[in-house]
């Protein structure tokens, strides 16, 4: 073993030399792309760069040297921020010093700024704090610069806390103050930038635009793994690699470690802000019908046909008919003269834009000529979202124009959906509507020091019916098919124990009874709608939950109120409950900061009966995925929370289209925590209001308008 890894350090070690050797004998090349380092930043082998990555891009990665593997994503929040979260595992903790674990297990966040972009003459400097909010074991702050010459990338950067413990040190801001990690999950800020600084640097060779050459100078000492824990032998601070980039989104890396161990890197690269299958496919639109003048037939445009009594009948089969191929149902239709009010559920596109477009050329295959003005809303669970008003006439003009899109929005309004038009025919065949399906599901629990990634897969029986407009009934049953979960740990508590059970439930459930609800959906006035929920409405509780949503189609700002009264559902997966009872509810504002980022703040009473508040923020691309994180802040003070002191986490939700290149209006939402406690734990129910209308408002049609032609 010992001799296969020495050949491996010669092999990185001769293969990174020469590279670097003769780079002076290649042309030039274009700008070389940012690499990542085994943190899972852009950086060099295990010391961070000057450089950023492109806004929207996540890598998610795994690293391993020795015994210490690394996993997580990192996210470019802004073009010169991003955020990364990571696990860690170190092997052979208690080889030296005994402790409970043969494997320790760490939680990382860190934070990069740039302070500088690359230009001519300037190099690309960063600010990064590096578990700046955990236990502290990997916690550490540079200024890292990088300059591009060609094929080649210098970087040199100056680290403190752990990034300053070998090599030749200066103490610019003081000395460090000794770190309290106490709970971790708290921002240590006194330690920030304090204490010595060592300087770090390297060099990276780009041969091709796939394969690139690393040297670096580490001034990180490991002493905690090293000297002390002795998991490795660290006895060079050069370490030499190469990044093989096997396709744009996979990238490779291998790596001969301080003088004694081999490391490599697995990383997935992905866009947010294009799709990996090209663009969204599906069927072709129908083409607008455009209509004759009205000189060639005056008696095409007049209005008598209203008087017809099928006519009405006639119009909705035709347009139904026109859309059945979509995935998109008429709910009703009106016309009165020159106008045309057709109200429709769309079940497939995952933009609303989309979905009106292809509702509007129908109309121009199917209505009569003398109907000028289409008005297309959009019903969701019942609800009226909004109206789209847009001229016939302009249809027909602009379809095949410069820059349709851009054209057509300037001249179409989006408003309140309002109160049908006169004479409304409903669609008689709609409701009672069925629908359910058979696929798969997981349940995971991570982050368990015993085994981090336990899972739960299975099949999962879903099925939702509508049985009047506003009225839905859903419900879902899981049955395991493979499991590794361990046996529940006794996790103590401060606070009622409404979310650290979670391992009995996804132990001791199967089959199990996920939701099983009745719920009720209304217009309540203008700007104002309203949701009542009862039943099993989560996996762990039960009640009722009451909501009303102030949120007029044309403001950034949504102001809500929800009510429930729950109780604990028994681990067993059935319809049982345990003693616990609780009365929970929020004041919520929500408001848009900008086309791509949203914000949240509820305020209120969760499940453990204490008080606070928690933030969101999210970033929200055009094809809809979402990125953002949250933090709760309540009346239950560190101690009492436990391990991670408040709660917190990353949220995501992907839409299935962005993978699959297909319209669809499926989406997987994901919610990661450092650590699952009782401390500012809110109910999860389907179909909050919010969440139901965001993307049929003003807003929502802007981000993909673009597609309203597709």
């Amino acid at each position: 073993m010992n001799r296969t890894r020495t050949f491996l350090h010669n092999v990185i070690k001769v293969v990174t030399g020469v590279g670097l050797a003769v780079f002076y004998t290649f042309p030039l090349n274009a700008q070389v792309a940012p690499t990542l380092n085994l943190y899972g930043v852009t950086g060099l082998i295990d010391m961070p760069s000057g450089e950023q990555q492109p806004d929207g891009y996540m890598q998610i990665y795994h690293s391993q040297f020795g015994p210490i593997s690394r996993t997580g994503l990192t996210f470019q929040i802004l073009p010169r921020l991003s955020g990364s979260f990571r696990y860690v595992g170190i092997k052979d903790w208690n080889r030296k010093v005994p402790d409970v674990f043969a494997t320790y297990y760490d939680r990382n966040f860190d934070l990069r700024y740039g302070v500088l972009l690359e230009s001519r003459y300037l190099p690309a400097v960063t600010i990064g704090l590096q578990d700046f909010v955990g236990t502290g074991l990997s916690m550490g702050e540079y200024v890292a610069a990088t300059k591009t010459f060609g094929p080649v990338k210098v970087t040199g950067g100056l680290g403190f806390g752990r990034l300053a413990s070998y090599g030749p040190a200066i103490n610019l801001f003081g000395p460090r103050p000794r770190i309290d990690f106490g709970l971790g999950g708290q921002p240590n800020y006194a330690q920030w930038f304090r204490g010595k600084a060592a300087p770090f640097g390297g060099i990276e060779y780009q041969v091709n635009d796939k394969l690139s050459l690393k040297v670096e100078y580490s001034s990180d000492a490991y002493r905690n793994e090293s000297r002390i824990r002795e998991t490795f032998d660290r006895r060079s601070p050069l370490n030499y690699g190469i990044e093989y980039q096997l396709s744009p989104m996979l990238h490779f890396s291998a790596y001969s470690m301080y003088g004694t161990e081999v490391g490599i890197n697995l990383s997935v690269l992905l866009n947010l802000n294009q799709r990996p299958a090209g663009g969204i496919g599906g069927q072709a639109p129908e083409p607008v019908k455009p209509r004759p003048p009205i000189s060639e037939n005056p008696q095409l445009w007049s209005s008598g046909w209203l008087a017809q009594p099928t006519a009405m009948g006639l119009l909705i089969d035709n347009v139904n008919n026109h859309l059945a191929r979509t995935g998109i149902t008429v709910e009703s239709l009106s016309v009165t003269g020159e106008t045309a009010q057709v109200r429709y559920r769309n079940l497939t596109y995952d933009a609303s834009a989309q979905a009106a477009g292809r509702v509007a050329r129908s109309m121009s295959q199917t209505m009569p000529a003398s109907v000028e003005r289409f008005e297309l809303v959009a019903v969701v669970n019942g609800l009226p979202a909004s109206k789209v008003t847009v001229l016939r006439s302009d249809l027909e003009r602009l379809e095949f124009a410069p820059d349709a899109g851009t054209a057509l929005r300037a001249r179409t309004t989006i408003s309140q959906a309002g109160t049908p038009l006169p004479l409304a025919l409903a669609n008689p065949d709609l409701y009672p509507t069925l629908a359910w399906s058979i696929g798969p599901y997981a349940q995971t629990l991570l982050f368990d020091p015993r085994e981090p990634f336990q899972y739960n897969v299975g099949v999962a029986l879903r099925a939702r019916a509508e049985v009047a407009p506003g009225i839905i009934l859903q419900g879902a049953i899981l049955k395991q098919v493979a499991s590794n979960m361990l046996s529940p740990r006794k996790t103590p508590s401060e606070l009622p124990k409404v979310r650290s059970r979670a391992d009995e439930y996804y132990t001791e459930a199967d089959p199990a009874i996920e939701t099983l609800t009745a719920a009720w959906f209304g217009k309540l006035g203008q700007d104002l709608y309203g949701r009542v929920t009862v039943g099993y409405l989560e996996q762990m509780f039960a009640g009722i939950s009451s909501e009303m949503l102030w949120k007029p189609v044309n403001s950034r700002y949504a102001l809500g109120v929800e009510a429930n009264y729950v109780a604990q559902r028994k681990t067993d997966g059935g319809l049982g409950f345990r003693n616990y009872r609780v009365a929970s509810g929020h004041v919520s504002a929500y408001f848009d900061i900008n086309k791509d980022f949203t914000g949240e703040l509820n305020v209120g009473r969760y499940l453990a009966g204490d008080v606070g508040a928690t933030f969101t923020l999210m970033r929200t691309f055009a094809n809809g995925w979402q990125v953002g994180a949250f933090a709760t802040f309540t009346n239950v003070s560190a101690d009492d929370f436990g391990e991670g002191s408040f709660d917190k986490g990353i949220k995501m939700q992907i839409p299935l289209a962005w993978f699959v290149g297909q319209p669809t209006r499926m989406a997987r939402s994901f919610t990661l925590r450092p650590i699952g406690r009782d401390g500012g734990a809110r109910l999860n129910v389907d179909d909050r209001l919010a969440a139901v209308l965001r993307s049929y408002d003003q807003s929502g049609y802007d981000a993909q308008w673009g597609r309203f032609w597709k």
